[in-house]
C-alpha cells in the first residue's frame, strides 16, 4: 500500500518530534510553555461550572488552588515552603511577593491563604476561559493605564478586605522579571495595607536559574524555596510613611531572595543592595 505525501509528513513529523524533544533544549522549552498555558486553558473550563454554582466568590479560589496543585508534579519542580505560620493572623492582610514568570502561579498556588484573591491587570479579565474563571474566583482587576480607576479599585478593596475579612496578594513589581533580581516597588500595595491599616506579608520565591530560563530557552526539572516572613505592621502609619514602608518591605524581600537562591546555588555571591 502506497502512502501519500500528507501520510509521510505526518511520519517523519511524528519521528521528528520526539527527536527533537530529545536533542534540543531550546525545542524542550517551547514544547513545555506550550504545554504549561495549553493545561492552564483546559483546567479553566473544568474550574468554570465548579465555581458557578457559587457565582463570584473569594471561596472559589479554593477550587483553583486544588485544580492548579498537581502541576508542579507534572514539570518535576519540587517547592519547599517555610514560614507558613506568619498567615495565622486573624485579620486581613497584604501579601506581596516578587513576581519572576508565569511558573510564579506554582508558587502561589503552593502557599495561597485561605480567602485571599489575587490583585491583577484588568486585560486578564478577557482572556477567554481563563478570564472567566478569574473572575468567578474574586480576582480583583484594576485598569493599571488609568490612574484614577486604579485608586478606586484600591479604595473599594480596602473597605471589602475589612468588612468581608479577605486578603489579597499583589506582585509590587508590577510586570515579570527574568534578570535574577527585582525590580523598584510600585507603591499601590502599601497605599492599599495603610489605607486599612492592615499588615504587609512578603513572600519571596527564590530565583528559578537553576530550571528555567526564557532567555536561553532552558526549562528542567528542579526546586524552589518559598519563605513566607514576618507581617510588617501598618497600624497608625498615614500615607506619607509609604515610600518608607515600601522600600523597607523590598530591602528585605531582597536579602532574603539573595539568601533562598544562594542555598540552591552555593557558588553565587549576593548582590549589593540596591
Amino acid at each position: 500500500m502506497e502512502l501519500s505525501l500528507a501520510q509521510w509528513a505526518l511520519a517523519l513529523l511524528l519521528l521528528a518530534v520526539p527527536l527533537l524533544y530529545e536533542c534540543s533544549a531550546s525545542f524542550r522549552y517551547f514544547c513545555k510553555m506550550a504545554f504549561y498555558n495549553g493545561w492552564i486553558l483546559t483546567l479553566a473550563v473544568l474550574v468554570i461550572p465548579l465555581c458557578a454554582l457559587r457565582g463570584r466568590s473569594v471561596e472559589n479560589m479554593k477550587i483553583i488552588r486544588f485544580m492548579l496543585h498537581h502541576v508542579k508534579y507534572l514539570y518535576g519542580i519540587h517547592i519547599e515552603v517555610r514560614g507558613l505560620e506568619h498567615f495565622n493572623l486573624p485579620e486581613p492582610y497584604v501579601v506581596v511577593s516578587n513576581h519572576q514568570s508565569s511558573l510564579d502561579l506554582l508558587g502561589m498556588m503552593e502557599v495561597l491563604p485561605d480567602r485571599c484573591v489575587p490583585i491583577a491587570k484588568k486585560e486578564l479579565m478577557y482572556m477567554g476561559t481563563v478570564g472567566l474563571a478569574c473572575w468567578l474566583g474574586g480576582i480583583i482587576f484594576i485598569n493599571r493605564k488609568k490612574t484614577d480607576d486604579a485608586i478606586g479599585v484600591m479604595s473599594e478593596t480596602a473597605q471589602t478586605m475589612l468588612r468581608d475579612n479577605v486578603r489579597v496578594w499583589v506582585f509590587p513589581e508590577g510586570t515579570r522579571n527574568h534578570n535574577g533580581s527585582m525590580l523598584p516597588f510600585k507603591r499601590g500595595a502599601f497605599h492599599l495595607a495603610v489605607q486599612a491599616q492592615v499588615p504587609v506579608i512578603p513572600i519571596v520565591m527564590s530565583s528559578y536559574r537553576d530550571f528555567y530560563s526564557k532567555k536561553e530557552r532552558r526549562f528542567t526539572t528542579g526546586r524552589c524555596l518559598i519563605q513566607v516572613l514576618t507581617p510588617m505592621p501598618t497600624r497608625g502609619l498615614g500615607p506619607e510613611a509609604v515610600p518608607a514602608l515600601t522600600e523597607s518591605v523590598r530591602q528585605t524581600m531582597l536579602e532574603a531572595f539573595d539568601r533562598l537562591s544562594g542555598e540552591l546555588s552555593p557558588g553565587q555571591e549576593p548582590r549589593t543592595p540596591q
